[in-house]
């Protein structure tokens, strides 16, 4: 279980799943990350990408202890809900015992801020009691992105029509949900901020404590070869351009600085510094 202390700040990883992706050349998860172009950064290796050359990647939320604040960010893909990305099987892991094992309640969870509202970023917003899916988290506000909502909510897609069914509706009609710009100040400390294009509402989550600071990426990048290439995007990149001049607009402001970049989808370490790497940049893990 890793930890980080920004300031008066403690945020901890609780990690559901690490899955060594394999490149597919007919449906890539990343088209331009073919594992010869990837021996060519051999900081990558073997943290965040295989011997084979497979992108490791990470599905894991993370709890943020702040003064006065208990937040959880993203909330993974959750048990019992059939899904793509596990095959169509209902997970069953032990995340919330590790959560527990970590010194947090359910129950005692203030706030969750879901980054956006892709399935591996909203499972365990709710869990399963007899046949009905009631919240994780009872007394927490769950703050989601206006625009996030409203492009979601009309997407009928196969994929995101249970995603908001068991996830998202839940929350709501339990009255747990405020609807919030992409630059919602949530304590002192805590402020989202907007990085847009993965979806038309995304968010990362900023840290800023006794003068430290870190910033929760949600999925503006999923791999730290992004770092390096902030043109190659993903296949769920909603708007690809948008995704990639938004990497950009990041990483210029955060190259060779102190803020400590947590990747919301990178393997252990986790956490580290954009640095520079001759004409471009690289990830220097802390």
């Amino acid at each position: 279980m890793q930890t980080w202390q920004i300031g008066a700040v403690k945020v901890t990883r609780i990690v559901e799943l690490e899955i060594p992706i394999p490149y597919d050349e007919k449906s890539p998860f990343m088209r331009e990350a073919k594992p010869e172009v990837l021996a060519k950064m051999p900081w990558l290796y073997p943290d965040f990408v295989t011997p084979e050359g497979h992108l490791r990647l990470s599905v894991h939320a993370l709890l943020v202890e702040a003064p006065g604040l208990r937040l959880v960010v993203d909330t993974c893909i959750g048990n019992d809900k059939p899904r793509g990305i596990t095959g169509g099987q209902g997970l069953q892991t032990d995340f919330l015992e590790k959560f527990e094992a970590a010194g947090w309640q359910r129950e005692r969870v203030d706030c969750v801020v879901c980054t956006h509202l892709h399935v591996d970023h909203v499972g365990w917003n709710t869990i399963k009691k007899g046949d009905t899916w009631e919240p994780t988290f009872p007394n927490a506000r769950y703050l989601i992105g206006r625009d996030e909502y409203a492009f979601w909510s009309e997407d009928k897609s196969d994929d995101q029509v249970p995603v908001m069914a068991d996830s998202v509706t839940p929350i709501f009609d339990a009255g747990l949900v405020e609807l919030v710009e992409t630059d919602r100040v949530v304590s002192p400390e805590i402020r989202l901020i907007p990085t847009i294009g993965h979806t038309p509402g995304h968010v990362s989550v900023m840290v800023e404590s006794e003068g430290k600071q870190a910033m929760i990426t949600g999925d503006f990048m999923h791999h730290p070869c992004q770092v390096t290439h902030p043109n190659w995007t993903v296949s769920f990149d909603t708007d690809q351009s948008e995704a990639a001049a938004c990497r950009h607009r990041v990483f210029a402001d955060l190259v060779d600085s102190d803020v400590l970049v947590i990747g919301t989808h990178f393997a252990t370490p986790t956490a580290g510094k954009i640095v520079s790497d001759g004409d471009r940049y690289k990830f220097d893990c802390q």
